[in-house]
């Protein structure tokens, strides 16, 4: 009759939770309604202020915006996971000269907030230096430093989350630490890991959104350029309902994609999933003269 964290509801219970529940929904219903209720009442409805969608360079100028914004979330998701695997390893290294400095430039770079990075790279950077950096790479650069401290720490506490019976077992097979980590740590931790990493990058897809703020031609700097003209009677609303359709809609098919690879990840050929520790064993098995299948 008790459950892990709390004791099983009886009668009363049941009813007084299917109560609030019933109510909850009744306001937020009556919460929705309202807003549809006001939508409607200030005309944001009205044809006149969904009819920019109908022309076809601004069309265009979605697609291409579109297109800026996958490129900004590819070249940083690649750069992040690579600076993520390389700080990780680094962390995970039994030389302090090669951990101790990770330790620094991963909190260092977490610890500072992505808009701050990106004005830095944009406007900061060439005065001081005399590099100048567009808006893409600015945005980019950002992304990468920021999100990638952030792997470092998913892929390091990953690695750390697996038994220490995984590394003693291809430690006893003759493995360096360096095979260790590339054939038997990071398959299972990255399977592990592949939900929250996955949430970085969606959360690394959404914030190349602040790119607007230094002229970057993404989504939202073209939300509030077609949300300002007054020949459309000031569509903000609709604009920002539309873009944010098209990131819900990135969002959703990159955790599809993610779902799809993980259960790739878990298929063997006889459709039974062998890891790289169930490898390790039957091969420790196999010395000892046993046989394994």
């Amino acid at each position: 009759m008790t459950a892990v964290l709390y004791d099983t509801p009886g009668p009363r219970a049941r009813v007084r939770n299917a109560s609030l529940g019933a109510l909850g929904a009744v306001l937020v219903i009556a919460v929705l309604a309202f807003l549809l209720y006001r939508f409607a009442d200030t005309g944001q409805f009205t044809g006149r202020r969904w009819g920019w969608i109908q022309y076809v360079e601004i069309q265009k100028l979605l697609i291409r915006a579109l297109l800026n914004v996958l490129a900004a979330f590819a070249m940083g998701a690649v750069l992040a996971l690579a600076f993520g695997a390389v700080f990780a390893a680094c962390r995970l290294s039994d030389h302090a000269w090669l951990s101790r400095p990770a330790v620094v430039v991963v909190e260092f770079f977490r610890a500072i907030p992505l808009l701050v990075m990106i004005f830095f790279f944009y406007y900061g950077l060439p005065p001081a230096t005399g590099i100048s950096v567009t808006p893409y790479w600015a945005v980019v650069l950002g992304l990468t430093l920021y999100n990638g401290s952030v792997l470092a720490e998913i892929f390091r506490a990953g690695v750390l989350s697996l038994s220490r019976g995984q590394s003693e077992a291809a430690y006893a097979l003759g493995m360096r630490k360096s095979q260790v980590m590339t054939s038997v740590l990071l398959p299972q931790a990255v399977r592990a890991m592949l939900p929250t990493i996955i949430s970085q990058l969606v959360v690394l897809l959404k914030d190349t959104a602040l790119g607007f703020l230094i002229g970057f031609q993404e989504l939202l700097f073209v939300a509030r350029t077609l949300g300002s003209q007054g020949m459309f009677d000031y569509p903000i609303l609709p604009v920002a309902f539309v873009v944010a359709m098209i990131y819900i809609a990135m969002c959703l098919l990159l955790s599809a994609a993610a779902g799809y690879l993980e259960r790739r990840t878990r298929r063997s050929p006889k459709g039974v999933a062998r890891t790289p520790a169930d490898t390790a064993k039957a091969e420790a098995a196999a010395i000892a003269g046993q046989t394994q299948f």
